[in-house]
Formats: structure tokens, C-alpha cells, sequence
């Protein structure tokens, strides 16, 4: 057998691919180290894309809507387009920043005046709990009695004291060395931050010309089938992303207008906070409101138990309309999904990323449902005729037979 050009080239491929698996099954544990250090290393710029992803559907949206105007002269309009970017891109931050404002502004008060109530009302709840055992221990001598008949082992005070000087006194380094590593968390964090935030505002100062490279090196180091199927993927995903996310701040303001509407007219404690508390925690699918809920059972337990019964069974209710008719026409329609899958999604997502990966894996999945719909879709259409059941339904049309 003779090795052409093309048979050598293969095995060289084959050998070459076969040292690499090896590579990495003896490696694997500090391929694993690199990977997270690099990741480590690029995550301002990872989380500044994500930034700008979202930055970006504010912006647009003001782009589109205020800044509409058209110059027949060309140097006019390219001065306009230049004047519009800075204007809508400080519009969009300025949303988000009013946006969580309100929120903190709402729910961080209220939360900081329920805890001063329960310092309060917690030392009258005991010296109650104390009161009532002591009524109970007297009303009922006998079991009293058995009480006092056990035999309780005498306690070393002087061992246990002991004890807790060695763990205060090891404890004191550790907690310096705490403290010193969540300080250096923290300025590590901020500084990341910032580097993100300044990525971020590049990325939409420049987001054409940005895009431009990128499609140009695509098509130069690429064939013309993978450019163009790398640039379908990329198209559906933003387009995917953008609805999703859209959607799903549609979805949570409806749902806390519900929330602070239903409460107002039921008298509810807190409905104005319980609903921005909603919507605000409406934004991770599926369980976000259930947090909100808890949160808010909560604030209202301390003011009147009775009524945070209620505002749970309340809650339960609104709960089954959104999520039958609100969320899967607002979220599923939005990212061409179905309902199933979004739950699948969420459940994976969770469980690998947590609240990222619940944010994540519902348009990742609508974009692999769609491609995956378009090209069942097109071996359908070309699956040869005489095979399967589309044959006897066609004989029986010929043959005048019922179908």
C-alpha cells in the first residue's frame, strides 16, 4: 500500500491528536490550574462583556427612539451618529444606576427597621417563653419532680474555661488573617470592577468597528460554510439573549405591579417594598419570586401573623397566574422556547452555575432548540420519496382511499 501526501498528512493528524489526549489525561489536574488561572486573569474583561451585552439594550433602545434623525448631508449625519453614542450610552447607565437605587432605596430601609423591631420584640418574646415554662413547671409538680430525679453529670467549669481561652486565644490570628484576606477581597473586587466597567464602555463606544474585525478575521482564517454558520450561531444568540433578557424585566415588573396592587387593595403591610422586593428578585426565572416571597412572609410576619398566612396563599395564587399565562408568553415567546424547556434550563443552569447559569442556559438552549428545529425541519423536507409513511399516504391519494 502506498502513502500518498494526503494518507501521510491524516496519520501525522492522527499522531499529533493522540499526543495531545495523552497530554492532557497525565496533565489534567494542572491544565485544570491554568484553565482557572487564565480564566481568573480575564474575568474583568469577561464580566465587562457582559456588561456592555446589557448596557447595550438601554442604549439601543434610546438610540432607535430619541435620537431618530436623518441628514441628507453626509458629514451632518456622521457628526449626529458621533453626538448620539455618548448621549444614549450616559442615558443607559443612568437607567440602571435610577433602577437599582430604587430598589436598595426601598427594601434596605424597611429591612434595617424590621431588624431594630425584632432586637425589640425577641428579649419580651423570652422573658414570655420564660414566664409560660415556669406557669407550666408549677401547674404540673410531678413531672418536676422526674426532672430533678435525673442524674446530670457535674460540669468541669474549670476545664471549659480552659477551653475557650485556647480557642480565643487561636481564634485571634485566624480572624486577623480573615479580616486581611475579605480586605483584600474587597479592593480586589472593586478594582475589578472598574477595569470591567471602562472595558465595558469601550466595547459600546466602538461596538461597529469592534464587530467589523471580528467578522473580517472570521472570514479570512476561515472557509465561507463555517463563517457562515459561525455568524448564524452569533446572530441568534444576541438575538436570543437581547429577548430574553427584555423579557424577562418585562415579566418581573408585571409581577410586582401585581404583587404591590393586589396588597394595596387587600391592605397588605409593606406592598409598595414587597412588590419592587418581587420584581427585583422576579429577574432569576422560575424560583426568584420564591425568594421574594419568603422575604417578604417575613417582613410581614413580624407586623401580623395572620396576615402573612394570607399574603403566602396570595402569593401562591398570583404565582400560578404568572406562570402559566404571564411568563410563558412574555419569556418562552420572547426566546422561542417552550415551557419545558425553560424549566430544563433553569434546573441545569442552577445546578451548575447557580443564578448565572439560570440566567445563562435559557437562551444557550433556545439557540440549540432552534437550530436544531431548523435542520430536523430540512432532512424532512429532503427525505426521499417511498420510504416511510409518507408513501402509503400518497398511494392513498392516487387510489381515491380515505387518509
Amino acid at each position: 500500500m502506498e502513502l500518498g501526501k494526503g494518507n501521510m498528512k491524516r496519520i501525522k493528524g492522527l499522531i499529533l491528536f493522540a499526543g495531545i489526549v495523552v497530554l492532557v489525561l497525565l496533565k489534567f489536574d494542572m491544565l485544570v490550574s491554568a484553565l482557572k488561572l487564565f480564566l481568573q486573569m480575564l474575568s474583568p474583561f469577561i464580566v465587562g462583556g457582559a456588561m456592555a451585552f446589557i448596557l447595550n439594550l438601554p442604549m439601543r433602545f434610546y438610540e432607535k427612539k430619541l435620537f431618530r434623525k436623518q441628514y441628507a448631508d453626509q458629514r451632518k449625519q456622521e457628526k449626529y451618529e458621533k453626538r448620539k453614542r455618548p448621549i444614549c450610552l450616559t442615558l443607559a447607565l443612568l437607567s440602571v444606576i435610577l433602577v437599582i437605587a430604587v430598589v436598595t432605596g426601598t427594601v434596605i430601609p424597611q429591612l434595617i427597621s424590621t431588624g431594630k423591631v425584632l432586637a425589640q420584640e425577641i428579649p419580651v418574646f423570652w422573658d414570655n417563653l420564660m414566664t409560660s415554662a415556669e406557669r407550666f413547671f408549677t401547674d404540673n409538680a410531678e413531672l418536676e419532680k422526674q426532672l430533678k430525679s435525673l442524674e446530670i453529670p457535674d460540669i468541669n467549669w474549670d476545664s471549659m474555661l480552659q477551653a475557650t481561652g485556647n480557642f480565643l486565644k487561636n481564634g485571634m490570628g485566624s480572624l486577623a488573617s480573615t479580616t486581611f484576606s475579605v480586605a483584600g477581597s474587597i479592593v480586589s473586587g472593586a478594582v475589578n470592577f472598574f477595569i470591567a466597567l471602562i472595558f465595558s464602555l469601550y466595547i459600546l463606544g466602538q461596538k461597529e468597528k469592534l464587530g467589523d474585525q471580528a467578522e473580517r478575521i472570521l472570514r479570512a482564517y476561515t472557509k465561507p460554510k463555517v463563517y457562515r454558520s459561525v455568524r448564524k450561531i452569533a446572530v441568534l444568540l444576541n438575538q436570543n439573549f437581547s429577548n430574553f433578557i427584555t423579557g424577562q424585566c418585562l415579566e418581573a415588573v408585571i409581577l410586582g405591579t401585581m404583587f404591590a396592587v393586589t396588597m394595596t387593595v387587600f391592605r397588605f403591610p409593606f406592598a409598595l417594598m414587597i412588590g419592587v422586593l418581587i420584581a427585583f428578585t422576579a429577574l432569576i426565572p422560575i424560583v426568584g419570586a420564591f425568594l421574594g416571597c419568603a422575604v417578604g412572609a417575613f417582613l410581614i410576619l413580624v407586623d401580623n401573623p395572620m396576615k402573612a398566612v394570607a399574603f403566602v396563599v396570595l402569593f401562591l395564587i398570583l404565582q400560578q397566574i404568572e406562570g402559566n399565562l404571564i411568563y410563558p408568553h412574555v419569556v418562552g415567546n420572547s426566546v422561542g422556547l417552550p415551557s419545558i424547556w425553560v424549566l430544563v434550563a433553569v434546573t441545569i443552569g442552577g445546578s451548575l452555575m447557580g443564578i448565572v447559569g439560570m440566567l445563562i442556559f435559557i437562551p444557550l438552549l433556545s439557540t440549540g432548540y432552534a437550530l436544531l428545529r431548523e435542520d430536523v425541519n430540512k432532512r424532512n423536507q429532503m427525505e426521499p420519496e417511498g420510504t416511510g409513511e409518507g408513501v402509503k399516504i400518497k398511494e392513498g391519494k392516487k387510489k381515491g382511499l380515505p387518509h
